[in-house]
């Protein structure tokens, strides 16, 4: 009876939620609310078990060491938390795709793979920590670096804790008791989201198209090849610490895919991270002088709204 009340529900519209009734033997007639994600990236993640296994401050220290791509071990006792910590973790780079390897769940037998020198993300069960720890791990640190606690522009660096503190304030749906998971997602993903934005928002503003006259313009609609100004792209923002962040990123294997789709396929992408890009353009044309931090300085009010969907 539950599969087919289901069959026979129409399908949810992104963020929007359906009650399905269903007779159950020894409970009689019950309601089952089912919420269908906003955003269908987030629809198999679940942010809350990595914040129950990581301190905020060192969930901050992985998520830097990813975006510099380095080799980043992750450890649980029970599988189920161990693959969903690693989703969850790879979902927090959106728009960035992780472009190296990439194995959730590690098996025993392929334990020699975090031997080699190129960046990984892996998952491993406690029970193979002794056969790890035995492996010649020269070129493999297993510690945090120090530049993992610096690198980030501070100013974003504590926007972003500031809302990834509130989150359950933030999803909390019109002051309800319970938090509904799909929110809590929506705010954290909204949070990293808006943390790019502020990063490399300005983009667009530095992929131009060599027209055939010999002109470039900036323009997504002249039918050219694109080309992105690097050095006018880095140069663009005013803080030290956004540019020094950008002179590492920018060399990475996720920026530059970033960056190579948004030149072959300008007009096609229309995701999350563009509409909230063109939110961001439109908020500094109006005040040019007030770049930085600008999108980022309040966050936490501006999501509120979040939870009145």
């Amino acid at each position: 009876p539950f599969m087919r009340a289901i069959m026979e529900a129409q399908f949810p519209a992104p963020g929007r939620t359906i009650n399905i009734k269903t007779f159950l033997p020894g409970s009689g007639t019950e309601v089952m609310e089912l919420c269908r994600p906003s955003d269908s990236r987030l629809e198999h993640v679940d942010f809350e078990c990595l914040f129950s296994c990581l301190s905020l401050r060192l969930l901050l220290r992985v998520f830097s060491s990813l975006l510099l791509e380095r080799r980043v071990i992750f450890t649980a006792d029970k599988l189920s938390t161990l693959s969903q910590c690693c989703h969850a973790v790879v979902a927090l780079l959106y728009p960035f795709v992780w472009q190296h390897t990439y194995i959730p769940v590690l098996p025993s037998a392929m334990l020699d793979i975090v031997c080699t020198p190129t960046p990984f993300i892996v998952g491993l069960l406690s029970s193979s920590l002794a056969q790890l720890n035995e492996l010649p791990l020269e070129e493999v640190r297993l510690k945090a670096l120090d530049d993992e606690d610096s690198i980030l522009p501070s100013k974003l660096q504590s926007a972003l804790e500031n809302v990834l503190e509130r989150r359950r304030e933030l999803a909390n749906d019109r002051g309800a008791d319970s938090i509904n998971t799909g929110h809590l997602s929506t705010v954290v993903s909204e949070a990293f989201v808006r943390f790019f934005v502020e990063l490399v928002g300005h983009y667009p503003l530095f992929i131009t198209a060599e027209r055939e006259d010999g002109y470039s313009s900036s323009s997504s609609s002249s039918p050219a090849s694109c080309a992105f100004q690097r050095e006018g792209f880095r140069k663009a923002i005013p803080s030290k610490t956004v540019r020094r962040f950008l002179e590492v990123f920018m060399e990475t294997q996720m920026f530059g895919w970033f960056i190579q789709e948004r030149e072959l396929h300008r007009q096609a992408l229309r995701g999350l991270f563009e509409v909230r890009v063109q939110e961001y353009l439109d908020s500094i044309n109006e005040n040019e002088h007030r770049r930085v931090n600008r999108f980022l300085k309040g966050l936490g009010n501006r999501m509120k709204f979040l939870s009145k969907r």
